[in-house]
């Protein structure tokens, strides 16, 4: 499959994936990343600090998630540390009921397709 159509579906689910991560507990940008590779690189590709750290900051000036400093037990430095806002949970909400009926309407395209007419 050409790959500028799968990067538009990756680049459209990230954000809603990232406020999931972030909604579960609070958490910082290499542990996000780590999630992402660990359970989703198959599908979505291996996250890149390139790729997840521009959306973090987009996020965070749509007052969609906020973030704390704190002293880094490894090397003596400081990590930041990134929760979900109530306008994010309600941004979060609204992204998945969306997504649900989407994936739902896209399922119902597909399942009418005959995919060997396609392959002639």
């Amino acid at each position: 499959m050409d790959s500028r159509y799968v990067q538009q579906f990756k680049k459209g689910s990230l954000e809603m994936i990232l406020l999931c991560l972030i909604a579960k507990k609070e958490t910082y940008g290499y542990e996000i990343i780590t999630e992402l590779n660990n359970s989703g690189a198959a599908v979505l590709g291996y996250a890149k600090e390139g790729t997840v750290y521009p959306i973090l900051y987009r996020l965070q000036e749509a007052e969609l998630i906020k973030c704390r400093m704190a002293a880094s037990a490894a090397n003596g430095g400081s990590k930041k540390y990134y929760s979900i806002t109530e306008k994010g949970m309600a941004t979060l909400s609204e992204m998945v009921s969306f997504w649900k009926n989407y994936t739902v309407c896209v399922d119902n395209f597909i399942s009418g397709c005959d995919f060997s007419e396609v392959a002639r």
